[in-house]
């Protein structure tokens, strides 16, 4: 029974992220949802701005708290750590549907492409970020990153290990594909009003912190020489660098 529940929740988390997931695009490209990055709370001043930051930084908080080998290490003391993967998907997934949920918008034009070469080549690269993102998610383990293999593992008394450091396809030109690709995904756009700024500017921020700082200091702490070698090979985030 312990098992099989765990098995149902894993899945359940699964179906959540690909909500949110799915969601998370036509919110920042303003596409067919009911709330949008350009469509919702209406922003007022520096107390909109603050909402904002604030909303970022709760789901930049736990994204980056609960990744870390010690909060795992304590954190599986408490819960079955096979739902680890699971639980970090969920309390993610509900951060991001708090953002959707609160954001306030502010719709000052930043910049705005007319010419329809333009917006159509900023729209094509908008959805081709959010390929990339899936991709380098199969790329490494699609069903591991997301915790499903875990709880699929444990329902069938499997043990389960690590993934093994692979650098296939997207990863032979940049280290972190999935973030180059949501860097894409949220900078690619033929309307930039100033709350999709403030989005665009925190996130990167966000990005080039975690990665630097906290990432790939605890993959060269568990892959070693390996990883080490692996980034004077391949650059960050920008093709065909050094």
């Amino acid at each position: 029974m312990k098992k099989s529940l765990a098995f149902i929740y894993g899945i359940i988390c699964y179906g959540v992220f690909l909500e949110t997931f799915l969601y998370a695009i036509g919110f920042v490209g303003n596409l067919l949802v009911p709330k949008t990055i350009d469509n919702g709370l209406p922003g007022k001043g520096m107390s909109g701005v603050f909402i904002d930051v604030l909303l970022l930084t709760i789901f930049a908080l736990q994204h980056s708290i609960m990744a870390r080998p010690a909060f795992k290490k304590w954190w599986t003391k408490i819960i079955v750590p096979e739902i680890e993967r699971s639980t970090y998907v969920l309390l993610a997934s509900l951060a991001l549907i708090l953002l959707f949920w609160q954001w306030r918008c502010f719709n000052e034009i930043i910049w705005k492409a007319d010419n329809p070469v333009v917006q159509g080549t900023l729209t094509i690269l908008y959805f081709t970020g959010w390929i990339i993102v899936l991709l380098s998610t199969f790329m490494i383990n699609h069903f591991d990153l997301f915790g499903l293999k875990q709880v699929f593992y444990y329902f069938k008394n499997k043990p389960h290990d690590d993934p093994e450091f692979k650098t296939n396809w997207l990863y032979r030109i940049v280290r972190h594909p999935l973030m180059l690709g949501f860097l894409i995904a949220f900078w690619a756009t033929p309307l930039m009003t100033l709350g999709h700024l403030i989005f665009s500017t925190v996130t990167t921020i966000y990005i080039l912190v975690a990665i630097k700082f906290l990432e790939e200091r605890d993959l060269e702490k568990s892959i070693g020489q390996k990883y080490t070698a692996y980034k004077k090979e391949v650059p960050m985030l920008i093709p065909f660098t050094k």
